[in-house]
């Protein structure tokens, strides 16, 4: 006798071995590993993509302009990686253990209801970060298509809203479109277009930064004109805050990260390919920035901190459009590569999380991408270091807890059918787990402090580290009991 064909909606064809539920969908169920394409090389080309873009260029002329030296700019950089790696790597386990998203991975602690509320922190800091990175974007089509068309510049005529014309905003929503359908592609779609981009945005970098050492007569003279970058002799005192901005550089992607890994053939994979990719690209990538501008005051008389600026001209200058549509084209994959993976793929799985029957991870995306719209990203690039420091300051203390639970208090055991159970092992209170909240309160409530008395300045200043370890501690405490 013939058996009824499953539909896709029934969640037992969707994964083997798990109950129906309201908590399960396609994109949210565990991945078999034979399922499992990612390698090393896929993992590391990821952060290569994620982390050559043009914020990281720009980077370094945040620090440098706050006081820093060109030495501790970069040192922040290089520190401030290496210690978001150690949670990273920690979450990644997880998601490459047992093949969960992020949101699937914090109902451990946070319940199956409560888990939203990580989810979402993610993920409005994630909209933020796309609106971002997509209005970067968009100025660099902007760019491209003024070479290639020079009457688009003029289009619209003097219309402006909030200091912009049309062309800016009709590039802007170009590239917004470009994003969404890597969005609709899905996974394997994010895959091979960060593989395919890894080698070709090294070799930008490298190509940019053997122009500037060619032109100004070698590497010794940009780094003693990179000595004289910068407004204040010293910029010690205000490194503790930009190793906390360097921190919540990545902060969003130390918790989501299980959504890649989850996709990983094994441990070494996710571990080696995280540290062989972030460890290495962010910083020679700043350095470049570094050292390019140096090699612009001495060439132009002026530090051109922006690349679309620099490609611009270097266009104008040499009376080549080809290589500025070539070079403007590097920029853009840049920021798409970050932007897709970095931005994208978390609010998705964190919106299909709240209603796992009815929104998918593209109906995420789309979703994610309009509010990528309505936040005014033009408005939030211009408020830098204080972005960064106050969201990795609410989401270090998410960490803080998830992370608790999955070392301390399940040893790295979870029980992957009740993940997706209502009422089951982590169904806790309603589905909430009231002792995750408060660590989590308690240690939103510390960073801030730090805003209330100049003497506790330092815990704002270091509003992850201070976040982080308050929630830590008073979820094992409260979990203990």
């Amino acid at each position: 006798m013939t058996q009824p064909a499953q539909t896709a909606a029934d969640p037992v064809a969707l994964s083997e071995g798990l109950a129906p539920s309201g908590l399960l969908n396609p994109d949210l169920a565990p991945i078999p590993p034979d399922r499992r394409t990612w390698n090393l090389w896929h993992i590391a080309s990821l952060w290569v993509g994620m982390s050559v873009c043009i914020p990281t260029y720009m980077l370094a002329a945040s620090m440098i302009d706050a006081g820093l030296s060109w030495r501790l700019s970069l040192f922040a950089v290089v520190l401030g990686n290496a210690i978001v790696l150690v949670p990273m790597v920690i979450n990644a386990h997880a998601g490459t253990k047992y093949g969960i998203p992020f949101p699937v991975y914090s109902r451990a602690a946070f319940g199956t209801t409560g888990a939203h509320v990580p989810a979402l922190l993610r993920a409005v800091v994630a909209c933020g970060w796309f609106g971002i990175q997509t209005w970067i974007g968009g100025l660099a089509i902007h760019a491209l298509l003024g070479i290639l068309w020079p009457s688009w510049l003029t289009l619209g005529g003097d219309w402006r809203f909030m200091g912009y014309g049309a062309p800016h905003y009709l590039s802007f929503l170009l590239f917004w479109v470009v994003n969404i359908y890597f969005v609709w592609a899905g996974t394997e779609g994010i895959k091979w277009l960060e593989t395919l981009a890894a080698p070709l945005l090294i070799a930008m970098g490298l190509a940019l930064l053997a122009w500037a050492a060619v032109k100004v007569g070698g590497v010794g003279a940009i780094l003693n004109q990179a000595d004289r970058l910068g407004s204040a002799a010293s910029g010690r005192g205000a490194l503790l805050p930009w190793i906390t901005a360097m921190v919540g550089y990545w902060a969003t992607l130390s918790l989501n990260i299980p959504d890649f890994t989850r996709y990983a053939k094994s441990q070494r994979d996710q571990a080696v390919g995280q540290a062989m990719g972030l460890l290495t690209t962010m910083p020679l990538f700043a350095f470049i920035g570094v050292a390019v501008t140096s090699a612009t005051v001495i060439l132009y008389g002026q530090a051109i901190w922006n690349p679309v600026d620099l490609l611009a001209r270097l266009t104008t200058e040499y009376d080549s459009p080809a290589l500025g549509l070539l070079a403007l084209l590097a920029v853009v994959i840049a920021t798409l590569t970050t932007n897709i993976a970095a931005n994208v793929v978390a609010p998705a799985n964190s919106i299909a999380n709240l209603a796992p029957r009815r929104i998918s991870f593209r109906l995420g995306g789309l979703i994610a991408g309009a509010l990528g719209i309505l936040i005014f990203p033009w408005e939030l690039l211009g408020r830098y270091q204080t972005w960064l420091i106050s969201y990795s300051g609410l989401l270090g203390p998410v960490g803080g807890v998830v992370i608790c639970d999955y070392l301390l208090i399940r040893r790295g055991t979870l029980q992957l059918s009740e993940l997706y159970r209502e009422g089951g092992a982590y169904g806790y209170r309603a589905g909430v787990n009231p002792r995750a909240l408060i660590a989590l309160v308690a240690g939103i409530l510390v960073a801030l402090a730090g805003t209330l008395d100049p003497r506790l300045r330092f815990l704002f200043d270091g509003a992850w580290f201070s976040g982080t370890v308050v929630s830590f501690v008073v979820y094992w405490l409260l979990m203990r009991r």
